[in-house]
């Protein structure tokens, strides 16, 4: 494929890395330009998982696979690359939503690199979850990882505490794995000190990932109830205290109010 003119100046000026949010997972969800900057890549670098779901825009370019935990080293590998090459390292989700932005960034001042970096968003999961939901998200909210791996669980329940409090609409992210098997439970006990239990809580699994996609709505008081659905690919969206549920012809939608009906008639 014909490289783009910006990416040929590029190469001229000693190559580029991009960092590329690729969204929920399809080649659909991507933005025109990540999809340019796949494709006339010399080099692509991420973790298998995301690669394998852009599949179908890999073939010319030299492909560098890597996995959970070597983040640091990828980025390093990326940065390294770019200063005589256009790379591209892919993120899920969003680039800077616990993303590789940083880390990259951090790498490149790190050893004191002069490398073109260019950082591209992506959809991330609370946004593909609350589209799916219906508008659970269009006012203040907040987006926690109950991932205690890099951020001490002490951190993660103080800042569950005060987004709950502040009666912020809450994204959770990475809820449950096989080693955090009870993170879920515990924040769900947190934010209900402070949220009626009639409050609105959407779980979607592999949004927008075609027919892997799935969805539960439900209250905070009854989301227990769906404990073991949760795991490492569900985002839950939990609403405020003007958050309902419409129980349309067709599904159940979450309807987070912005403030309209306060000014206007409709």
């Amino acid at each position: 494929m014909a490289e783009s003119q910006s990416q040929s100046q590029d190469k001229a000026s000693g190559g580029k890395l991009y960092v590329v949010g690729i969204g929920p997972g399809s080649v659909e969800q991507l933005t025109l330009k990540a999809r340019d900057v796949i494709l006339n890549a010399d080099y692509v670098l991420g973790n298998s998982t995301y690669l394998d779901q852009m599949e179908s825009l890999l073939g010319t370019q030299e492909v560098i696979r890597s996995f959970m935990g070597k983040e640091v080293e990828r980025a390093r590998k990326a940065v390294e690359l770019a200063k005589n090459a256009n790379v591209v390292m892919v993120s899920g989700g969003d680039t800077n939503v616990y993303g590789m932005a940083g880390i990259v960034l951090e790498v490149a001042e790190h050893e004191s690199l002069d490398v073109d970096i260019e950082i591209l968003p992506g959809v991330t999961a609370v946004l593909a979850g609350a589209s799916i939901l219906g508008a659970p998200v269009v006012t203040d909210f907040a987006v926690i990882s109950l991932s205690d791996l890099l951020t001490p669980w002490e951190v993660i329940e103080k800042r569950l505490n005060m987004a709950a409090d502040a009666d912020f609409v809450i994204g959770l992210y990475n809820p449950k794995s096989r080693k955090r098997k009870s993170n879920f439970a515990r924040a769900i006990e947190i934010i209900r000190k402070y949220k009626a239990d009639s409050v609105p809580v959407g779980l979607v699994k592999n949004a927008m990932r075609g027919e892997e996609e799935d969805q539960i709505v439900t209250t905070l008081g009854e989301v227990m109830e769906y404990e073991d659905w949760v795991d490492m690919s569900t985002a839950i969206l939990i609403g405020n205290g003007e958050s309902r549920i419409w129980k349309s012809p067709k599904k159940d939608i979450i309807i987070t109010p912005r403030g309209y009906h306060k000014k206007y008639d409709y």
